[in-house]
């Protein structure tokens, strides 16, 4: 039973707080086969590899200096934040080369790298929360690991991965070879590095008041990702916007249906009206098309090899109309 328990105090809050992430995907949502991949990547894969590899680590560590406890301020250190933050950015490498057409915007990146984290998370957490929690203290300790997983450091994993994200998505839409492979690393070095920070805080700051500084700092660097992503939503709707607004097939007659792409009470008046019927999927898969085209034909003026997206460009503009003539039937 406390296994169990273990189990979903480990996963449901994950499960959550990927939906959540699943919705600050505004515009061009992500197929969510690639979403449960990166996920599962995260869980299984991320996971299991990370706890061979630092216990490894933490083994030989022990080995040659005979000190468990710089066996555990080394692991946590050094060897976790490289090792996770490789592994789980390793997700978001194989979308990124494998799934091209998927990859638009700052957010694509930060979607895949917070859910791949999120996997990551919840082995992680169940693990902490039975091992740590119960075996230790019993229910309580389960209860109370389960609550400083959670809600004191349950944003810690996509907060750092992000950063990955970041830097592989700043890299897809630039046409400059530096850029091209500078940002991925910086991406990769800033996840680390802040990794890195919390575990030393952790195992310095030992109590309440280290556990306080730790929180406080975690937090902070959350709302400054909070803010950019926000940030990113805003330029991101002006892009589309514009974009849009200058599109060829934006003729007179299906004006409103393509200004309702980046107006949010447009968007939620038109669903009202029409729940429950086969024009709202319809009018969801219109949406979604309209933002992807804009997004290819921003990336298309942006880098060198435009014939990449010209194809993809004609496709989207065909599925369009089709979604409007089906609407307006």
């Amino acid at each position: 039973m406390p296994i169990v328990v273990s189990l979903l105090f480990g996963f449901i809050p994950m499960f959550l707080f990927g939906f959540l992430v699943y919705w600050v995907d505004r515009y061009e949502k992500e197929p969510k086969f690639l979403l449960g991949f990166v996920f599962l990547w995260g869980a299984v894969v991320a996971a299991g590899v990370a706890y061979l590899l630092n216990s490894l680590f933490g083994a030989s560590v022990f080995l040659i200096t005979q000190s468990e406890l710089t066996a555990d301020f080394s692991t946590g250190a050094i060897s976790a934040p490289i090792i996770e933050e490789s592994m789980k950015g390793f997700a978001v490498l194989i979308v990124f080369f494998l799934a091209y057409n998927e990859f638009d915007s700052i957010i694509d990146g930060i979607v895949y790298a917070a859910v791949t984290a999120l996997g990551f998370a919840a082995t992680e957490n169940s693990f902490y929360i039975y091992n740590y929690g119960y075996l230790e203290s019993g229910w309580s300790g389960l209860f109370d690991l389960a609550f400083i997983r959670i809600v004191l450091v349950g944003w810690q994993h996509p907060f750092y991965t992000a950063f990955i994200g970041i830097g592989l998505a700043i890299s897809r839409t630039n046409k400059s070879t530096l850029i091209k492979w500078i940002t991925p690393i910086l991406g990769w070095i800033a996840a680390v590095t802040l990794h890195s920070i919390h575990n030393i805080i952790a195992s310095l700051a030992n109590g309440p008041i280290g556990l306080f500084l730790g929180t406080s700092l975690d937090w902070i660097g959350w709302f400054f990702m909070l803010v950019f992503i926000l940030v990113i939503l805003i330029r991101e709707n002006k892009q589309i916007k514009t974009i849009l607004l200058l599109e060829e097939i934006n003729s007179p007659v299906h004006k409103s249906y393509f200004d309702s792409v980046t107006n949010p009470s447009q968007r939620l008046q038109y669903r009202i009206k029409h729940i429950g019927s086969k024009k709202l999927h319809e009018y969801n898969r219109f949406l979604q098309l309209s933002a992807e085209l804009a997004h290819k034909i921003h990336q298309e003026e942006r880098i060198e090899k435009k014939s990449r997206y010209q194809k993809n460009i004609h496709e989207l503009r065909n599925d369009i109309q089709t979604c409007l003539l089906n609407l307006e039937n």
